[in-house]
């Protein structure tokens, strides 16, 4: 970088504002576009594919430069935070047109991945969280706001993975710490999450956190809180009115579940592509609002933990399933209701135009609508909802009178307040209008008095109104009737008296006009930005009603049944139920139904049987159901009766996380460690052919122990599958633990997977099996199918087999030696699952592929397979 001295005062402002920002990519205006340099210019010209050029460029050292024009920065600003980075966006805040010297110029808004209001890169249905973290000894302060909504919580946190759940559950773009984190928490935070970093060191006191945070006691909730607050006044330097009360909530006071429960379960993001198809989300989703769709979001991160909260959402649910016409008149008033939640965000921002004021006026005409409809089907369940969804008239009459119905984007620049809002606006435009129907006028009328058919009365910028005459026409004219203005090619340009006049107030109402209905305009969003508070509150109840209207669509058309929770009880009683995503995936006739029975003795469920026989699916339906059930809906099943569960624990699926150096063993082992140590009585645990990542005996051993401690020390409802069969002789020794299995039968060598749950321990693992569906070469199968036979017969001492020449797939022809009757036999009996098909007996099979039984009669069908029998 070249030395300060030979910097331009400009280059030197810039220097002085970068050196502020250093890890934010600085967007400087220069007139019509924002410009960067050096390092910045060389990186964002790559990230962006910008051309990348350089100013004073004759130097010695030109200064590497690239820039955007400032219409259309918001796109280049929104590419730059998808991908992590910040912008510190740097206008001229004075007019250069007064200023003498350097026009000074400020950072109005440091746009960043947790604080993006208004971007296309920002979903809908998906939150924008940024999050703060506090840390004194061991605890933690725990904060995160949307700011485009301004939802604002905050919770005390007692350990480090406690952080890391929470995080991972909010999906946080971005976290502010302080210098007082610990190196290993960090380091997690940024293996495990990949988030962005940035940090606040310093708290402002100001009146307005003060009552954002008034009912915070908590020291290391209120310390988190106000640091993520006074991140956002000094990155945001504007009005942060719509920022709600902080609300403190503890995960305790939720079912828990951990970031490996969640993303095993595929709740809200696929383990296969990332996306949300083919979770639980993607099939509770039908709300018809953005706002819905969050909160729908939100409740399956939290389901509930209080009967009566749950007993609430599911009256609401029952009468809307009960309702069918009225629920589908709601989802229509619902499609019409924009995004009030951010909405509001951006009315306080100061970045909304008369389009949102005209979405947000079409909002709140169907509220009373909503709750008309509601009111027809509530018998009490719906009163404390309908209580915060206030219809705001005063607001709808307001810019029904002022906005125009199709008002342009920009507000600067006119045509966005309705006529007879303003009598001063109103006069401004008849004087615009009267003066155009003058000149029209007074063209006429020159014309008449000059003959000159072609003479107009035309306007530019540069010269104003004229009188223009063809040079052809111009001996017609009468000597000095006119003041010459300028001269064109083919013509003449003329200036009147009168029409200076007419100039004058022509222009000036054009130019008052815009003036005052910016004012206007301004006027009326303030108005609306008082109303911020209860367009929060309308919108949450809003968003209620729609993820409600959303269960008890999927409800219906799924036909779920409304779940028992038992408060008292252990008793785990689902009949037929179904794992509802693959169920949407297959169809409903192609799903079989499982029934899980577990009652107060029986604590857990030691399953067996094959490989691909739906094990850990019939363990996920468990999960999703109470889930589902806890959030308040219906749930897949003929019948369900179900303990409030406190936390679930799962471990399915093999996976490593090799990011964080830890194999699928370690993971396994990791996850029962979290479920060991923090499961109580009341909790479900999950876990799927743990101990398969290291040798037989250490993962059997490590198996057996850890069903022996659930049942002896957690005595939480666990199902546990293993391919271990070993393990099922425990239910002679373990009063609480239940033997049960996924049937299967075996016919001709071939075996059919039931994916029917049946009580008793499974009878073989069917391995071979499924390596041969899967396609293995038959000689290898073969070759497994009598190491297994040796293994289980225990001929070979310490299982050792002795290693078999493999043999040529090509046949070749040999004199068939002599073999015993008893030798064929043996060899028939072991190897006829695998044995090929005689010449003839292919014949036989692609005849009977090539059959058309579509164009046969019954008597031909009958006759081809009578004939196909004789040549077998």
């Amino acid at each position: 970088m070249p030395q300060k001295t030979k910097n331009t005062p400009m280059m030197e402002q810039y220097l002085s504002i970068k050196a502020q920002y250093q890890d934010a990519f600085l967007f400087y205006r220069l007139g019509d576009f924002y410009e960067l340099f050096y390092e910045d210019a060389i990186q964002v010209s790559q990230l962006l594919e910008l051309t990348l050029t350089s100013r004073n460029r004759n130097a010695d050292d030109p200064i590497p430069m690239c820039g955007v024009p400032h219409h259309a920065a918001q796109g280049y600003i929104d590419s730059l935070v998808e991908k992590g980075h910040k912008v510190a966006i740097c206008e001229q805040v004075e007019d250069p047109k007064t200023t003498k010297g350097m026009v000074k110029r400020e950072v109005v808004q440091l746009v960043t991945p947790g604080t993006v209001m208004d971007s296309k890169g920002l979903s809908a249905k998906d939150n924008n969280y940024l999050t703060a973290v506090v840390q004194e000894d061991n605890e933690f302060g725990f904060a995160y706001v949307d700011l485009s909504t301004g939802e604002l919580k905050t919770a005390h946190l007692f350990d480090e993975e406690g952080v890391l759940n929470e995080t991972s559950a909010l999906q946080t773009k971005e976290l502010v710490l302080g210098t007082e984190i610990s190196a290993n928490l960090r380091e997690q935070l940024s293996i495990r999450l990949g988030l962005v970093f940035s940090s606040q060191e310093t708290l402002e006191e100001n009146a307005e956190f003060n009552f954002l945070t008034r009912e915070i006691t908590d020291g290391l909730e209120k310390e988190a809180t106000g640091k993520l607050l006074t991140y956002l006044a000094v990155t945001q330097k504007r009005s942060l009115a719509h920022i709600q009360n902080a609300v403190e909530y503890q995960p305790d006071h939720y079912l828990k579940m951990d970031y490996y429960s969640k993303f095993n379960l595929e709740l809200s993001q696929s383990i296969r592509t990332g996306k949300k198809h083919g979770t639980l989300l993607w099939l509770l989703d039908e709300t018809k609002t953005a706002m819905g769709g969050r909160m729908l979001k939100q409740w399956l991160d939290r389901p509930l933990i209080q009967s009566h909260a749950i007993n609430a959402r599911q009256e609401m649910v029952a009468s809307l399933v009960d309702s069918y016409f009225e629920r589908i008149d709601l989802q229509s008033a619902l499609t019409k209701v924009y995004d009030l939640e951010r909405l509001a965000g951006r009315v306080a921002f100061g970045n909304v135009n008369g389009r949102d004021l005209i979405q947000l006026k079409t909002s709140l005409e169907q509220v009373p609508m909503i709750r008309q409809l509601i009111e027809g089907i509530d018998q009490g369940q719906w009163q404390s909802l309908l209580e915060k969804m206030q219809p705001m008239e005063g607001l709808v009459q307001l810019i029904s009178h002022a906005i125009k119905e199709d008002p342009p984007l920009q507000i600067t620049e006119g045509n966005v307040i309705r006529d007879g809002f303003n009598e001063q606006l109103d006069a401004y435009r008849s004087a615009m209008k009267n003066g155009k129907q003058w000149l029209a006028e007074l063209e006429a009328r020159e014309r008449k008095e000059t003959g000159i058919k072609n003479l107009k009365v035309g306007f530019n910028r540069v010269f104003g109104y004229y009188i223009e005459i063809t040079k052809s026409n111009l001996a017609n004219l009468e000597e000095g009737k006119y003041e010459r203005k300028q001269t064109l090619a083919n013509a003449e340009r003329f200036i009147t008296p009168e029409l200076k006049e007419l100039e004058t107030q022509i222009l000036e109402a054009e130019e008052k006009s815009v003036d005052l209905e910016y004012q206007l305009f301004l006027a009326v969003r303030e108005e609306v930005k008082k109303a911020i508070q209860p367009l929060q509150t309308l919108a949450k109840s809003i968003s209620a009603v729609d993820v409600l209207q959303s269960f008890a669509t999927i409800s219906e058309r799924y036909q779920y049944v409304r779940p028992i929770l038992t408060n008292n009880s252990q008793q785990l009683c689902i009949q037929d139920g179904r794992h509802p995503v693959v169920e949407k995936v297959l169809g409903h006739q192609e799903y079989i139904p499982n029934s899980v029975e577990m009652d107060e003795q029986e604590m857990i469920l030691l399953i067996t049987g094959p490989n691909m026989s739906g094990k850990s699916t019939y363990m996920r339906q468990l999960a999703l159901t109470v889930i589902m059930a806890q959030m308040g809906c219906f749930v897949p099943a003929q019948k369900a009766i179900l303990p409030i569960f406190d936390r679930i624990f799962t471990r399915i699926g093999a996976s490593d996380d090799l990011i964080a150096g830890q194999s699928t063993f370690m993971v396994e082992m990791m996850e029962a460690n979290q479920a060991l140590r923090n499961a109580t009585p009341n909790s479900l645990i999950l876990f799927d052919e743990l101990g398969r990542g290291t040798a037989t005996y250490d993962g059997m051993a490590l198996a057996q122990a850890i069903i022996e401690y659930i049942h002896q020390n957690v005595q939480a409802k666990t199902l546990f599958s293993t391919h271990y069969h070993e393990l099922t002789v425990l239910d002679q020794e373990l009063s609480q633990l239940k033997n049960v299995h996924v049937g299967a039968i075996e016919k001709d060598g071939e075996v059919v997977f039931l994916h029917k749950m049946m009580e008793g321990p499974a009878d073989k693992s069917y391995g071979i099996h499924v390596a041969k569906i899967a396609g293995l070469p038959i000689d290898l199968l073969k070759r497994a199918s009598t190491i297994l036979a040796t293994l289980e017969s225990g001929e070979e001492k310490h299982h050792q087999i002795p290693v078999e020449p493999i043999k040529s797939v090509v046949k070749v022809q040999e004199e068939p030696a002599q073999t015993s009757k008893a030798q064929v036999n043996e060899e028939t009996q072991q190897l006829s699952l695998f044995s090929e098909l005689t010449d003839e007996e292919q014949g036989v099979v692609t005849s009977l592929k090539e059959l058309n039984l579509l164009e046969m009669t019954p008597m031909d069908a009958l006759n081809k397979l009578y004939e196909l029998q004789k040549q077998l």
